[in-house]
């Protein structure tokens, strides 16, 4: 049975992009990617259509803004005191991320991007830079400790570690293995982003 959102509580605001977004996370768990609808997040989050619509013209703008309003902030990324432990939290995050709705919207954007159903750059537009944001905030703490040369910092470097797990997730599929959080930290970020140490040591 529809709903008849016109005799429901008014929400606005935060409340109802709260309800909104966590309903398209809830909608990607259930049936996934493909399965999602414009009229089921509505739905679920007994809300109007017109009131996602007004905000988000397209599913892909919906999904994306959700989930990136599910994931850490970089104002919460891990602060254990040296560079190595944080890497790994922050990383070890993301896995699990990606073995939930974050994943399954992941999977069902580029599929349809590669299909030629939407533009690559309508992706791009909405792509909200947050992995670089808490590698940079990482990163820029182990700077003040000493522990990273700043010269040493790249955007490369920054991207290496989540583009790896992107690649094993979308090859792979989740889970994703704690080891492979471990080797891409001890074998890729940590030689990238102090390099001296490394030829020292």
């Amino acid at each position: 049975m529809v709903t008849d959102h016109r005799k429901l509580p008014r929400r606005r605001g935060e409340a109802l992009s709260a309800a909104i977004y966590q309903a398209t996370l809830d909608e990607l768990a259930e049936v996934g990617y493909a399965g999602l609808t414009m009229e089921g997040v509505a739905e679920r989050a007994k809300a109007s259509k017109a009131s996602l619509y007004r905000r988000w013209p397209t599913r892909i703008e919906l999904v994306m803004e959700a989930v990136y309003q599910s994931l850490p902030s970089p104002e919460s990324s891990p602060d254990t005191g040296n560079l190595r432990d944080d890497l790994v939290a922050m990383l070890t995050r993301t896995a699990q991320a990606l073995s939930g709705p974050a994943g399954e919207a992941m999977r069902g954007l580029l599929g349809e991007a590669l299909r030629g159903e939407s533009p690559l750059s309508t992706l791009r537009r909405n792509s909200q830079g947050t992995a670089r944001k808490l590698m940079e905030e990482i990163v820029r703490r182990a700077v003040e400790r000493g522990e990273v040369d700043p010269a040493d910092v790249t955007p490369r470097r920054l991207d290496s570690g989540h583009a790896l797990l992107r690649h094993h997730f979308l090859f792979e599929g989740p889970p994703i293995p704690e080891r492979l959080v471990a080797e891409i930290v001890d074998e890729v970020l940590v030689p990238l982003l102090q390099p001296t140490a490394r030829a020292t040591g």
